[in-house]
């Protein structure tokens, strides 16, 4: 990979990942919406694009054909927040992904490597159980699962390679959202009661820069037609991730579980194995909890 196109670079996750490849050498050209980046440092070897995902015009009259080998594909509007509920904005994100796939193809890049999440197999999980009423949280999940179907019939169809990296819950120094790590440690910092569910459920987080290599690993050396999952290679039960975290963080705290009823569905430990991304792209977290939740703390203190 020595010329690559990233959207949605100006995000959280995005960002870290240019960082990743430009560090690997690579070229890159930075698309996303703002019309100045807030995270990006252009440089030599990285260009900026303000464009909309959806508004292939503007590539076009941008982007030299023949010149990117990769496409790593970051945009998706409706990621956090009450729009992740809306199932039409999910389903334009979808096909919007399959129009700039075909795009990547036709302008010579030979890959395209989309950001996936496991919460498409949460959505299988909870879709195919019997009499499951799988409530509107899971809208966003379905709304890659199916950009997920689409993509591969028709990268097979016109002969691009489709590589599908499966987030489990990326965290880190830059991350805004209201997601669980940063609400918990916000409640250490504010001296707040941490209240939760039992915590039984099986779960994973991977500290940003770990997850932006992953993906850079993912995109020189992946298998094409196959699915990669991006975790810390350590799943277990959410109880045993946030007593790291207590302990690491605010020893004196005392959590409660149980106060917090649990509605979502309880992936198997094996949803998270990490054994095919270690195998094939030779990617393997650096960054523990502990460490990675402290570096954290440390940024949301200084916002």
């Amino acid at each position: 990979m020595k010329r690559v196109i990233i959207t949605g670079a100006d995000g959280f996750v995005g960002s870290y990942t240019v960082e990743a490849c430009l560090a690997h050498g690579a070229e890159v050209l930075a698309i996303d919406l703002a019309k100045e980046p807030r995270r990006l440092q252009i440089s030599d070897k990285l260009s900026y694009l303000s464009c909309d995902m959806v508004d292939l015009q503007t590539m076009r009259a941008n982007i030299p054909c023949d010149t990117y080998d990769t496409m790593i594909h970051f945009a998706w509007a409706g990621s956090a927040g009450p729009e992740r509920m809306n199932y039409e904005l999910q389903l334009r994100n979808a096909a919007a992904t399959v129009e700039l796939m075909k795009f990547a193809k036709e302008i010579g890049c030979t890959r395209f490597v989309c950001a996936g999440s496991i919460m498409e197999l949460e959505v299988e999980a909870a879709i195919h159980t019997q009499g499951s009423r799988p409530g509107m949280a899971y809208i966003y999940g379905m709304g890659k699962h199916i950009a997920h179907c689409l993509c591969k019939s028709v990268a097979a169809d016109i002969g691009i390679e489709l590589l599908w990296p499966m987030i489990t819950n990326a965290y880190g120094v830059g991350e805004f959202s209201p997601r669980f790590v940063n609400t918990t440690i916000r409640k250490i910092i504010n001296g707040e009661p941490l209240q939760f569910t039992a915590a039984t459920q099986n779960y994973d987080f991977v500290y940003i820069t770990d997850v932006a290599e992953a993906f850079y690993c993912i995109a020189e050396r992946g298998k094409p037609f196959c699915e990669y999952m991006i975790g810390s290679g350590h799943a277990r039960p959410l109880k045993e991730f946030i007593l790291e975290m207590q302990q690491a963080l605010a020893p004196e705290a005392v959590p409660l579980f149980g106060d917090v009823p649990f509605t979502g569905t309880n992936m198997p430990l094996s949803a998270f194995s990490v054994e095919d991304t270690m195998r094939d792209t030779g990617f393997e977290a650096k960054v523990s909890f502990a460490e990675g939740t402290r570096l954290t703390m440390d940024w949301l203190k200084t916002i």
